[in-house]
């Protein structure tokens, strides 16, 4: 049998805090391997036990994104997803930067939790598509889009993007462009950070609508 996902949960709310130990206990394929309600608590459990993921408040004692950066010090591959009522875009520019993996608001469902868990498990990142685009409009121009940042991909990343947005899977194109499909996702996972996308979907879109600005004469 498969060993679940280790998850450990840190938030100040002892309902809150429990109703999410419920669900994914009761969904199967997690294991709740501790709970904890403050900074400490969760410098405590990385360092001892070291889960797969652990799900992180910003407003605890002692702060969740003071905890980020003290969390990784002492387990640097620690996965970190932010699970917090706020929408701030400074909070979710200082939660990635200082290397959350992923970033969700306190009503999300117990099934799309389920599926951001494994998919940061995976060493993938996620951000919740609202926060994005508004992270993204934030830094824009006022005149810019998405599309603008096609020009700050890699040469790699936009034959990538091309590929993908042809329809093929990574790894359809890892053989294309000889290289490992772990190689492809990383890429990827680059490509959308770079593009403030949170899928291959919506990055292909940005490449389709770059390619629609263009003017005739390229």
């Amino acid at each position: 049998m498969t060993a679940g996902i280790r998850v450990a949960v840190i938030d100040d709310h002892p309902l809150f805090r429990e109703g999410v130990t419920r669900s994914l206990s009761e969904m199967g394929g997690f294991e709740i391997v501790a709970e904890g309600s403050s900074k400490d608590d969760s410098l405590r459990i990385a360092g001892n036990l070291r889960p797969d993921v652990m799900l992180l408040d910003i407003s605890m004692p002692g702060g969740g994104l003071n905890a980020v950066p003290l969390i990784l010090e002492i387990v640097p591959l620690q996965k970190i997803i932010m699970l917090t009522v706020s929408e701030a875009s400074d909070d979710v520019t200082t939660a990635l930067s200082s290397g959350a993996k992923g970033y969700i608001l306190k009503g999300i469902g117990s099934r799309a939790l389920a599926d951001v868990i494994r998919t940061v498990a995976s060493g993938e990142s996620y951000v919740a598509p609202t926060l994005s685009a508004k992270l993204l409009s934030s830094r824009l121009p006022a005149t810019a889009t998405k599309s603008d940042f096609i020009a700050d991909l890699t040469t790699r990343e936009q034959e990538v993007l091309q590929l993908v947005a042809a329809g093929m899977s990574n790894k359809h194109v890892g053989r294309q462009l000889d290289l490992h499909e772990k190689t492809i996702k990383h890429h990827m996972t680059q490509i959308m950070t770079k593009l403030g996308v949170t899928n291959r979907t919506e990055a292909a879109m940005v490449l389709r609508d770059a390619r629609d600005r263009r003017p005739a004469s390229e």
